[in-house]
């Protein structure tokens, strides 16, 4: 094991995230009696620009005076390029003690976490705010992907990171035909049978870019995210969208419509199989302490603190999952 050892993020239960646009209140109200995990009202994609002022504050308001439960709450501000980011960040964090984190759209390079960190810094010491907010990053574009480790280590609020396959698209010039699906031409074709038939196999053309994501994530201790599923008539293919990324390790997906989000949770729950053997981590090297031994071994694997911060991580989400229930 490396000597260098990586703070993992604050654990928080990340199955499912929901889009909510920032202009509509009564969809804002609606969401807080759902079943997702974490909700981030929006302030770019889903606002138009004549409607990003009021949307702040509808945002403001509904922080302050909607019941969200125990949810992990969120806002998406505008990006670094436009003029309306300062105002997001600076609006919302100044009168809205309610919230936990902030989503950061299309980051490119380190510095913009940075920038924002500095903004948010500022505001939490002029406000004395208790609450230290964490961010999220998207990466959604080619320069942030061929970015995304120095992005991974850019800011100790960082706590997670979401792939945004619509906009990565259209950053690659890629043919796609569902925000987050597969498409046909993508495929491999087998070699000709004794009959002179061929299969088809259709591809993940996303896979690259998810696993290069989830890596540095791991590698850097936060939290992936798979972005949205457009077609929320499919459910199909968001469940078949969502294992091909729970496979490679991923923590959750966002939902951009609400039938979406009882489906990501499904998937992302862990199972009883992983929580016992989280549990019996924790207890191995429990028994290993009280004997007077520094390294313990379950199932032939050496158990390393790794290891065992993972489980603790691990068993606090099943626990939340509980009480969320």
């Amino acid at each position: 094991m490396s000597f260098t050892l990586i703070q993992q993020a604050t654990p928080r239960l990340h199955r499912s995230e929901l889009a909510v646009p920032g202009s509509n209140p009564t969809f804002m109200e609606k969401s807080a009696q759902s079943k997702a995990d974490v909700i981030f009202l929006d302030l770019e994609d889903a606002v138009a620009p004549d409607d990003k002022e009021q949307a702040r504050k509808n945002i403001i308001q509904a922080l302050n005076e909607i019941d969200w439960g125990k949810k992990t709450m969120m806002i998406r501000i505008n990006g670094l390029d436009t003029h309306y980011m300062y105002r997001d960040v600076v609006d919302i964090v100044e009168a809205c003690p309610r919230l936990d984190m902030i989503l950061i759209p299309k980051v490119g390079v380190a510095a913009d976490v940075y920038a924002i960190d500095v903004l948010v810094t500022q505001i939490e010491q002029a406000k004395k705010r208790e609450k230290k907010l964490g961010f999220e990053v998207l990466i959604e574009t080619a320069l942030g992907m061929a970015n995304v480790e120095a992005i991974a280590t850019s800011s100790k609020r960082l706590e997670a990171m979401s792939f945004g396959v619509a906009d990565y698209a259209a950053s690659m010039r890629a043919r796609s035909t569902v925000i987050g699906g597969v498409n046909p031409d993508y495929s491999v074709l087998t070699d000709k049978d004794e009959a002179g038939d061929r299969e088809t196999h259709w591809q993940d053309p996303w896979l690259y870019a998810q696993a290069r994501m989830i890596v540095a994530c791991r590698a850097y201790g936060l939290r992936p995210i798979d972005g949205p599923f457009g077609d929320f008539s499919d459910p199909d293919g968001y469940i078949s969208a969502a294992k091909r990324c729970a496979v490679l390790g991923y923590e959750g997906k966002w939902a951009i419509h609400p039938s979406q989000i009882d489906l990501a949770n499904e998937v992302f729950t862990p199972s009883e199989a992983e929580v016992t053997k989280a549990r019996r981590i924790l207890v191995a090297m429990e028994e290993a302490a009280k004997a007077g031994r520094g390294a313990v071994a379950l199932d032939g694997r050496l158990i390393d603190i790794a290891s065992i911060r993972m489980a603790e991580a691990l068993i606090e989400k099943a626990d939340a999952m509980k009480q969320a229930a």
